[in-house]
């Protein structure tokens, strides 16, 4: 730039200067612009930190609100699911006694009486090779070997093994069971065997000119000692005769849903007068 230019912008910047600071002098109003002039512009600078301010205290008690309302949503979710767990619990008992209520409803054979008894395992026993389950009956309340196992559908098996608290109990399926039966409708004699879980039950002895038809339920025959006349056990899925034997060729599935038994009924003779101690104490 030119030096005389400079120095002819700062002689008229300086004579303004003297002008203004002359009229000031005179006048004050320059003074007192500048005084409210400072204010505002303070209050210009404080104004957005206060206002930070006010949003920040907001925020925290916002905050503190958000933190003090998901902990009261947690204990209301915490009394939830323990009502939900409750609810179902006692929906179970329910559900249990009034199985057991229809359960103890059943009349027993003449001449027999009977107790309930709750399934406590299935498939007991070191290699578990055995159909076979446990219930809460023992020696200490009536419970012997070869005692009859029933439920509200039909034969589930026999006591195996008795304990002072607890009994092991055979079920039909197992290959060792054995049970004379007959058909109900027509008569005819047989003994079931068992033949593992999963597989159908197999009918012995059932004489090539007996009349038995698929769907007939056959029921104990009382022949082996074990079980009462009458109790039903299985229904027939298959007959087949062939030429030159003896027996027909039978089979026959249970009645009872045997996996997913949870309480069962436990038969007794009649007590004699010398035996007056009551079942199931």
């Amino acid at each position: 730039m030119n030096p005389k230019k400079v120095a002819i912008f700062l002689v008229a910047g300086l004579f303004v200067y003297l002008s203004l600071y002359t009229w000031n002098l005179r006048s004050g109003h320059l003074t007192r612009l500048s005084t409210y002039s400072g204010l505002d512009s303070v209050g210009m600078v404080l104004r957005p930190g206060k206002w930070l301010g006010h949003k920040g205290e907001g925020f925290v008690d916002r905050y503190v609100d958000l933190v003090g309302l998901k902990q009261q949503n947690e204990a209301l979710q915490a009394q939830v699911n323990a009502l939900r767990l409750e609810n179902m619990t006692l929906r179970e008992r329910a559900e249990a006694t009034a199985r057991l209520e229809k359960l103890l409803s059943f009349p027993p054979p003449p001449e027999w009486t009977r107790g309930g008894a709750r399934v406590v395992a299935q498939r007991v026993g070191p290699t578990a090779l055995l159909e076979t389950i446990l219930v809460d009956r023992g020696k200490s309340s009536g419970a012997v070997e070869d005692t009859p196992v029933i439920s509200i559908d039909g034969v589930v098996g026999r006591i195996f093994r008795a304990g002072l608290k607890v009994s092991t109990v055979l079920l039909l399926t197992d290959p060792s069971s054995r049970i004379a039966v007959v058909g109900r409708d027509n008569r005819a004699e047989g003994v079931i065997y068992g033949m593992g879980a999963g597989d159908p039950l197999v009918v012995k002895y059932v004489g090539f000119t007996s009349s038995l038809e698929p769907n007939e339920i056959l029921v104990t025959s009382g022949m082996d000692g074990v079980f009462p006349k009458g109790l039903p056990v299985a229904r027939v899925t298959s007959v087949k005769r062939e030429e030159g034997t003896l027996f027909m060729d039978v089979q026959a599935r249970p009645l009872v849903d045997l996996p997913h038994l949870e309480e069962v009924l436990l038969l007794k003779r009649a007590a004699q007068p010398e035996d007056a101690r009551p079942l199931w104490e």
